[in-house]
């Protein structure tokens, strides 16, 4: 079967957007394909800094026939119902549809629309100007002399050239000639702008991707990270250091290069006085390249790995050396930025008020940006106020918490007042992802307490599901605080998650609050802390997603959470053992009696049928019954006991005792019996069934 062919050649696209409009094309042109009534059998899409190509092969070289019915109005309807019958199934006369008779409905007309199938090269040249014209890039221009024109075309960056061919596997193709904005679709292509600019005729994916390659173009991204990532490994080790490996990095540079050559550069030694996080972003959110380390070692190598797109014939000495003078600069600057926020601010005497309202030595740096944080009245929210009010926020919730947590309270005061004095350093303002990083490194330089310390770095913890959970008591109490003032003040002003928006990221503050409760088993009532229903609500989705994360079953949360369920690490530990219990033999058939137990009493409930208040003893006539009452009662107490223990297995252990009771009464006993006292009386017992089990979970909602 045919395959097609489309490559859409432009200047630069940035590496971050590369990914996804590969894929967008992909889709825009099979789903467009589709609709037009082809098929195809498979479909790849590849791209590179200047292009973006897909190969689809398989694909039908023609449209089948549709033949359509289209059923319209009665024969004596109105003239206006006809006429609409007659422009609606493209009909220029009445007496070119047909008339058919229903015995019910009478005679109606019938237009049968026939539409012959198309050839897949004039599909192709209709779909692709328009997927083209409305290509969805994040930013897009206009450029040249059509731009000034009403309905220019936009792309991500000025569109060169584009190839469109189709044609079986062996024999020859055709070029599908379409045109946009005066670009016009062929077989011809071009190779590495630098070492093969000239053009390059192409039939079909194979050859082009092999001329590609011989023009010094690599298509295939994942094969540019493969060959970097190894390239990068190998170079590495010849100088006896290791790469550091950065996922985001690698699929950054390999969308900047189409024949990637790895390099190796060097800078004084003396940099490496600065932390190695700051040396690592400096180089690579500036040059794009990688650190090196000691083969085992912990701390950086002065050796980086570069990415080159021209293989330089001295060897890349003056690539090198360019990198290298860039480096060297921007590490300049980042040890002065780490000197400096080392030393004293200017204007300490304007600090004081600032300095004794959160107990600040005044003679610390780290202290100096604190009180220089709320000095300047730095805007944390509109609506919430400034930063250093959130911080007192946070201070007077963590004195709180630390009496849950078990925390040191003169540590978690200190570290409240401290946690956010990182974002007023020259570090963090020159990258702000080492929050917290750096206020650990700056405490631990000033002697604070190593709890502190950690807690400066990790109350922003965890901040998605792999980050891991803090530790140290004190780092927990200061990232709950932090999370929860976060949460309580969003809702307070109504800006809560949408849909999929969430701006503030409050899901994933929630989902740390989750984490950090089960993970380090706090039993912290969520309730009485946030003082909200509506936030209590919106933990509790955060707990399904995690625990359904972690295995569980949806059914058996449900079961077990209220809407009043305040401590999340009493609902996990009971999702736990109700887990282990339901999937034991005696789990499975006492859920089974326990359903049909509650739903004969529900429907019973429903019709209005009388249920004794209590069970009378008087009126257990049957041996079975009276096993039944006398097993309910000891295991409800046992059950109760065990509850109020917090002993969840043992209490799941005590209703297993009501299987065989409750498997004998339904074999032997007939709950609707003619007698009113006693079918109310043995309602009565159901009902005690359902009292049982609720102590531990509504067995109502468990599936099975």
């Amino acid at each position: 079967m045919p395959n097609l062919l489309l490559e859409l050649r432009s200047e630069e696209i940035p590496a971050r957007m590369q990914r996804k409009a590969a894929g967008d094309l992909k889709k825009l042109v099979t789903d467009a394909l589709v609709e037009a009534g082809l098929s195809y059998e498979g479909a790849r899409e590849y791209w590179t800094p200047r292009r973006l190509a897909l190969d689809i092969h398989g694909l039908t070289a023609r449209s089948a026939d549709v033949r359509e019915e289209r059923k319209g109005p009665r024969t004596d309807a109105n003239e206006k119902a006809i006429e609409g019958f007659l422009r609606g199934a493209g009909l220029s006369s009445i007496s070119e549809a047909q008339v058919v008779s229903d015995p019910k409905k009478g005679d109606f007309y019938v237009a049968v629309i026939s539409k012959p199938g198309r050839a897949t090269e004039e599909i192709v040249s209709d779909i692709m100007p328009g997927i083209i014209r409305d290509f969805p890039w994040p930013k897009s221009m206009r450029w040249g002399k059509a731009s000034s024109k009403p309905g220019a075309l936009r792309w991500v960056r000025p569109l060169q050239s584009i190839v469109c061919t189709f044609g079986p596997e062996h024999e020859e193709t055709t070029v599908i000639p379409f045109e946009i904005d005066g670009i016009t679709a062929s077989n011809i292509t071009y190779g590495h702008r630098f070492h093969a600019p000239e053009a390059i005729t192409v039939r079909r994916f194979d050859d082009y991707a092999a001329n590609l390659e011989k023009a010094k173009v690599i298509l295939d991204a994942e094969r540019r990270k493969d060959i970097i990532l190894h390239d990068a490994r190998d170079i590495a080790f010849a100088n006896g250091l290791e790469l550091v490996e950065d996922e985001g990095l690698l699929e950054e540079v390999s969308g900047l290069v189409e024949w990637p050559q790895v390099l190796m550069g060097s800078f004084e030694e003396d940099y490496l006085s600065i932390p190695s996080e700051i040396i690592r972003l400096t180089i690579k959110t500036n040059q794009k390249c990688f650190v090196t380390r000691p083969q085992g070692g912990e701390t950086l190598s002065n050796k980086f790995i570069l990415v080159s797109n021209i293989q330089a014939k001295d060897g890349g000495k003056e690539i090198v050396h360019g990198n290298g003078k860039v480096v060297r600069a921007r590490l300049s600057d980042a040890l002065h930025f780490w000197k400096r926020d080392q030393g004293n601010l200017p204007d300490l005497e304007t600090l004081t008020a600032s300095a004794a309202k959160f107990g600040l030595d005044i003679k610390k740096p780290l202290d100096q940006r604190m009180a220089k944080l709320d000095a300047l009245d730095v805007t944390f929210h509109a609506k919430l106020g400034t930063q250093g009010a959130r911080v007192a926020r946070i201070r007077a919730l963590a004195k709180e918490l630390a009496k849950i947590t078990g925390a040191d309270a003169a540590l978690v005061d200190r570290a409240a007042v401290l946690a956010k004095a990182d974002l007023r350093t020259e570090a963090v303002g020159e990258f702000p992802e080492l929050q917290g990083l750096m206020g650990r490194k700056y405490a631990v330089l000033q002697g604070e307490d190593a709890s502190v310390a950690a807690a400066i770095e990790d109350h922003y913890k965890p901040q998605g599901p792999s980050d891991r959970v803090p530790e140290d008591k004190v780092a927990i109490t200061i990232a709950l605080a932090d999370k929860l003032d976060t949460l309580i003040g969003f809702w307070a002003i109504d800006e809560k998650p949408t849909g999929s928006k969430d701006p503030f990221a409050l899901r994933r503050a929630a989902l740390g609050v989750v984490r950090i409760l089960l993970e380090r088993r706090i039993r912290l009532p969520l309730l009485a802390t946030t003082r909200d229903s509506d936030l209590l609500s919106f933990f509790h989705d955060r707990l399904k997603v995690y625990l359904r994360d972690q295995g569980a079953r949806h059914d058996l949360i449900d079961a077990v959470l209220t809407s009043d369920a305040d401590d999340l690490l009493m609902v996990a530990r009971r999702v736990e053992a109700l887990t282990a219990f339901i999937t034991s033999e005696d789990g499975k058939n006492l859920l089974a009696g326990t359903k049909r137990a509650t739903q004969l009493l529900a429907a019973e409930e429903k019709k209005g049928t009388v249920i004794a208040d209590s069970v009378s003893q008087a009126l257990l006539k049957l041996d079975a019954e009276k096993e039944l009452f006398a097993a309910i009662s000891s295991a409800s107490k046992d059950a109760s006991n065990a509850v109020a223990g917090e002993d969840f297995r043992s209490a799941m252990e005590a209703l297993s005792k009501l299987r065989g009771p409750v498997d004998r009464f339904f074999e032997d006993v007939l709950v609707n019996d003619e007698d009113a006292a006693i079918r109310a009386n043995r309602l009565a017992l159901l009902r005690l069934i359902r009292e049982a089990t609720g102590t531990v979970a509504d067995f109502s909602k468990i599936s099975g």
